[in-house]
């Protein structure tokens, strides 16, 4: 039996002014080695989705290309310089991470990513 990890309140308070300067190792904020690593080496677990919108509270509404449901997604800083309407993307249903490109980011996902898009 797989174990999920454990889902932490969103917190939306954050003092740094972007992502590098942000020591929190919470879901929606700076990405975990372990939890990249764990990402990495579970692909299976990835789902494409499409960028429906983006604002600058770091909310971002996804499209799963597989199942056509819909689910936001929330990142500590604006993602509004990282990511485009349409863009394709992935979400890692188990560690919640979002990869754009090559770039990996730590989501909250709203409703549970695994329930919905998975």
């Amino acid at each position: 039996m797989t174990s999920q990890p454990t889902r932490t309140p969103l917190q939306l308070a954050c003092a740094a002014e972007s992502v590098m300067e942000c020591a929190r190792a919470e879901e929606g904020h700076s990405l975990h080695p372990m939890r990249r690593r764990l990402a990495a080496a579970t692909p299976s677990k990835w789902a494409d989705a499409l960028v429906v919108s983006v604002s600058a509270d770091g909310w971002v509404e996804l499209f799963s290309v597989e199942t056509g449901a819909t689910a936001r997604v929330w990142h500590h800083e604006s993602l509004t310089h990282a990511v485009r309407v349409g863009e394709p993307v992935a979400l890692h249903t188990t560690y919640n991470v979002l990869a754009v490109g090559s770039e990996w980011r730590s989501v909250v996902t709203e409703p549970a990513f695994a329930e919905v898009l998975g």
